[in-house]
């Protein structure tokens, strides 16, 4: 299958892969090993993959605090969805994640594996804006972000302004392997019109560049600070942390 540029599917998620780590997926005749649908990260409760990797980062960082590691694993693996669909789609393809069609795997360390069903994405058609964002903004982060905070007490606007700091963080590496012009503009205009739609586009602003309105509480982690989109000029000031 091609797109726009002529380029089929296969060769979409090559060069997409070969920016790093949290770019590549699997493509193969099935699913490997251990890999699950990737609706079963978006089931809700105590008892799923989603709430056992919140608690293992929670012991990681070394905090009490299950909303602080809560929202560092979705910032992870916001980064990783959107480096996967914003890469596909700067090329005119669209990134099959299907969230009964695709399927992940979590590693002890590190992004989370994932495996497309072949050809793993395909030519745009319509709108590409629109397209990424039912595919990638309501198909996957929407119920990600539901599943979160039925693990953890973190505040919807803030998981959102992960999204949107993790679409731009997933653009500036982009944008550092990319040597098609062509390509490089397709994925930030891709990333601006996504960042001016609800419901990100009330999560961050321009002053100076890329900043959030909320703080992803990395800064409460023992040796954290302050990420550099962050909407805090300096850390608060030490308080007890509450076991939640």
């Amino acid at each position: 299958m091609h797109g726009p540029a002529g380029l089929p599917a296969s060769e979409v998620l090559r060069r997409v892969g070969a920016v790093g780590p949290y770019f590549h997926v699997d493509v193969a005749e099935r699913p490997p090993d251990g890999f699950r649908p990737l609706g079963e990260l978006h089931r809700p409760g105590p008892d799923t993959d989603l709430a056992r990797r919140i608690h293992h980062a929670a012991a990681q960082l070394r905090t009490t605090e299950s909303r602080v590691a809560a929202s560092v694993v979705h910032l992870g693996l916001a980064a990783r969805f959107w480096s996967v669909a914003l890469g596909v789609a700067a090329f005119g393809h669209i990134a099959d994640l299907d969230p009964d069609r695709a399927h992940f795997r979590l590693p002890p360390g590190g992004p989370l594996d994932l495996w497309l069903p072949g050809p793993g994405a395909s030519p745009v058609t319509g709108d590409p804006v629109d397209a990424l964002h039912r595919s990638t903004v309501l198909g996957v982060l929407a119920p990600l972000g539901e599943a979160v905070r039925s693990v953890a007490p973190v505040a919807e606007r803030l998981l959102w302004g992960n999204a949107a700091s993790a679409l731009v963080g997933s653009h500036r590496i982009l944008l550092g392997s990319l040597t098609d012009r062509h390509v490089s503009s397709r994925a930030t205009d891709l990333m601006a019109r996504q960042l001016h739609r609800s419901p990100l586009v009330d999560t961050w602003s321009a002053t100076p560049g890329f900043r959030r309105a909320t703080c992803c509480l990395y800064y409460r982690v023992p040796g954290g600070g302050l990420c550099g989109d962050c909407a805090l000029d300096r850390a608060p000031a030490p308080r007890r942390s509450a076991a939640r």
